[in-house]
């Protein structure tokens, strides 16, 4: 029988069985230290034991591609003219559904530490947010204490928040995805490492005291399932954001430094992860004092050092020689610093407490957890939503423009202006596209013509009935986005929002998500350069939906050939791209906005053609390119008629479409078949559109004209601009002022 009574090993994380491989690892039993680094760095969050198999299976080579995934805090792309783009994207979820506020800041704070432990400069952040609906109480808290967390802490340290994605569903209620990211910019050859380098460097760890806030946060919160009633706040962190903003600027100034070998961020795990993989990459043992470590708190013992999650600290890893200069640079800031160890010879991490042994272990024991390879199935409940006989959902009885008005007041489709009117998007000036404007963010590279494009995107609800072709659309929205501003997808960043995958029913989602979006990227030709697992996100049994979230990096060599969202000019034609006419099949239903606002159904099998997904694309950015279209925006959540009144609110004129339906009503304006994308051009420039079509094979149809201040589709649609533009851009505002249950 194990001396480690069970309620310890749940409280890190750690089965009996995987306690009884430790003593075998190590000889011995543990001491208590030893297994909390054991249950930090084997944890989900850092160890990825059930995920790392599978994501072997996503592509992540590319001639841009500058290091291999998993290898460092973030991804790098070679984007030319001797720079490149460092981003990823992670999640706080469970941090923020036990403290909203602190969980979602501190989660911008550690990504962009991530990129800063490249040696890159944090220029812009997104992030995609999932909550309950907003009629319940505690989801508006959750709301509102997410949105005032990001706000804050962004603003403060002068990154600008530039787009991202808000939904909800039913199956977020209690538990809310916070996913972050960030995008940073560097010259490719200052990129730097998060590595211990040779025997003799010395260990500074730099920023703010350690305090006992974030203790198991990695091993409790982030590996397993939590219930909303459980009190866990001190395992979440607690930010400053006026102190990251100096740690940013000293450690760009110390990467320049002759003698710094590597930069790494404390985050899940703090010391304990970011001192042991440190000495992983680099093939060497540590010393570490843990009585050098400056703290913000009294008694704390060298398990609370080691595992306390406190943020505003950074690694770094110098020569003895170069300490001198690299100390000049912090205090020069003002950023209180402390040596607390070394790089030693062979591969143990060595832990001290003054001249006391505190843990004393091998460091390849650490990083290489027991991997787990499940065998998933679907669960039933999604069997039957699947197969759901699409046919027999009837016809609603309101009409087609009252049904437009609903959608577009849905949270999920309603305007986010008022959570992004709360960020600053135009600090550091390199905002080309303000939030809401386009389908993707635009930022320019200073000193050269180029952009870059980025974007967020994943659906749940596709994902729960079809996993694997979900995961591919997931892909194929990010990119599409991009590309409706005119930047190529060069690169990926994932962050995969799961429930518990040692059920069957969720490592089956898992896996066959990551299948879909391998072939996805296949397919478009763009690879995954960095992201993030997180899993577990249950609350009283109930599992969120499976949520894959894809943020796409697109590059434009001309930042100014851009396209918006919004109609340009009283007399365009507007075109749709990807289909030859407006089609009602009730395939197109499945999993749609408006089969859950009007029917509530989650049901029908989604589905995509990825070859004409990548001609759809291509069409796409070379029209814009060429200077044919005057504007591109995709059609998504709420399909065809919902696309159509974004644009006309986005650019301020109405439209006149007389096109005929083939098939159902509801589906033709309401389903949400994808690799569709509505433009706008001058009626002189349809034969160059027409021409390119042609020559990429990809189908088009004419919907109408932008016409005067009005919606009108056929006879089914006659509504003034005016108020379809009050219903979209006031519903969210709504949902929140409304009387919550």
């Amino acid at each position: 029988m194990s001396p480690v009574s069970k309620e310890v090993l749940d409280e890190i994380a750690l089965t009996e069985e995987e306690y009884e491989l430790i003593v075998d690892l190590l000889g011995r039993e543990p001491n208590s230290l030893e297994l909390g680094m054991f249950g930090a760095l084997w944890s989900e969050h850092c160890g990825y034991k059930h995920s790392k198999p599978l994501l072997r299976l996503l592509p992540s080579q590319s001639p841009r591609v500058l290091l291999p995934p998993g290898q460092e805090n973030a991804g790098a792309v070679d984007i030319g003219d001797g720079l490149a783009v460092v981003f990823k994207i992670e999640s706080h979820n469970h941090p923020s559904a036990i403290e909203p506020f602190q969980g979602a800041a501190t989660g911008v704070g550690g990504i962009v530490r991530d990129i800063l432990a490249m040696g890159a400069r944090p220029i812009a952040l997104l992030n995609s947010l999932r909550f309950g609906p907003l009629d319940d109480s505690r989801n508006r808290h959750l709301f509102n204490g997410v949105v005032g967390g990001i706000s804050w802490y962004g603003n403060c340290i002068g990154v600008p928040d530039v787009g991202g994605e808000i939904a909800f569903s039913k199956s977020y209620s209690g538990n809310p995805l916070v996913n972050a990211l960030c995008v940073g910019l560097v010259e490719k050859d200052k990129l730097t490492r998060a590595t211990v380098g040779a025997e003799g460097n010395l260990l500074l760890l730099a920023g703010s005291g350690t305090g006992r806030d974030g203790i198991h946060g990695a091993s409790g919160l982030a590996s397993r399932t939590f219930e909303v009633d459980q009190e866990m706040r001190p395992a979440v962190q607690v930010g400053n954001p006026f102190l990251e903003k100096v740690l940013i600027e000293a450690c760009l100034e110390a990467a320049s430094t002759k003698g710094l070998v590597g930069i790494q961020d404390l985050g899940a795990a703090g010391l304990t992860s970011s001192t042991v993989e440190a000495a992983d990459r680099g093939g060497s043992g540590i010393r570490i004092d843990v009585s050098k470590v400056h703290r913000r708190e009294g008694g704390m013992n060298p398990y609370e050092v080691m595992l306390s999650e406190s943020q505003e600290r950074m690694l770094l890893v110098t020569s003895p020689e170069g300490k001198g200069e690299l100390v000049r640079v912090l205090e020069k800031w003002d950023l209180p610093w402390v040596e607390m160890g070394w790089v030693e010879k062979g591969n143990r991490a060595r832990i001290f407490d003054g001249e006391k042994p505190a843990a004393d272990l091998p460091v390849k024991a650490l990083t290489e957890p027991e991997l787990y390879r499940l065998k998933g199935s679907m669960s039933e409940e999604a069997k039957k939503a699947r197969s759901f006989p699409l046919s027999q959902v009837p016809l609603p009885d309101n009409t087609p423009e009252e049904v437009l008005l609903t959608l577009l007041k849905s949270p999920n489709i309603a305007s986010k202006e008022y959570v992004y009117r709360q960020y600053d998007n135009q600090v550091q000036t390199n905002t080309v596209l303000v939030p809401g404007a386009a389908d993707a963010a635009l930022l320019r590279i200073k000193g050269t013509k180029k952009g870059i494009a980025i974007s967020t995107d994943g659906n749940g609800r596709y994902c729960y009935l079809d996993p694997y072709r979900g995961g591919a659309i997931a892909v194929a929205e990010a990119c599409r986005n991009v590309s409706c501003v005119g930047a190529s997808p060069i690169a990926l960043t994932d962050c995969l929002n799961f429930g518990d995958p040692e059920r069957p029913e969720i490592y089956y989602q898992l896996e066959w998500c990551i299948r879909g979006i391998a072939r996805a990227c296949r397919a478009l030709n763009v690879p995954v350069v960095s992201g993030n697992v997180s899993l577990y996100n249950e609350t009283r049994g109930e599992a969120v939906y499976p949520t894959p979230v894809i943020g796409a990096l697109g590059l434009t060599e001309d930042v100014q050939k851009h396209a918006t969202a919004g109609f340009k000019n009283e007399g365009d034609l507007v075109i749709l791209l990807g289909a030859s006419g407006v089609e009602g099949r009730v395939s197109h239903l499945a999993g749609s906005e408006y089969l859950e606002v009007y029917h509530d159904l989650v049901v029908g099998r989604p589905a995509i053609d990825l070859e004409l997904e990548g001609k759809v694309q291509s069409l796409c950015r070379r029209v814009i390119t060429e200077g044919v279209i005057s504007s591109a925006h995709d059609c998504s959540d709420g399909g065809l008629a919902v696309a159509l009144a974004e644009a006309c609110i986005s650019g301020g004129l109405g439209f006149k479409g007389n096109f005929s339906i083939r098939g159902r009503w509801d589906a033709a304006l309401f389903g949400e078949a994808q690799s569709r994308i509505v433009v706008s051009l001058p009626p002189g420039r349809l034969a160059d559109l027409e021409r390119l079509a042609g020559e990429l094979v990809v189908p088009v149809a004419v919907l109408g004209i932008v016409e005067g201040e009005r919606i009108r589709i056929g006879d089914m649609v006659d509504s003034p601009l005016s108020d379809i533009d009050q219903v979209w851009r006031n519903g969210l505002e709504e949902a929140l002022t409304q009387e919550p249950r």
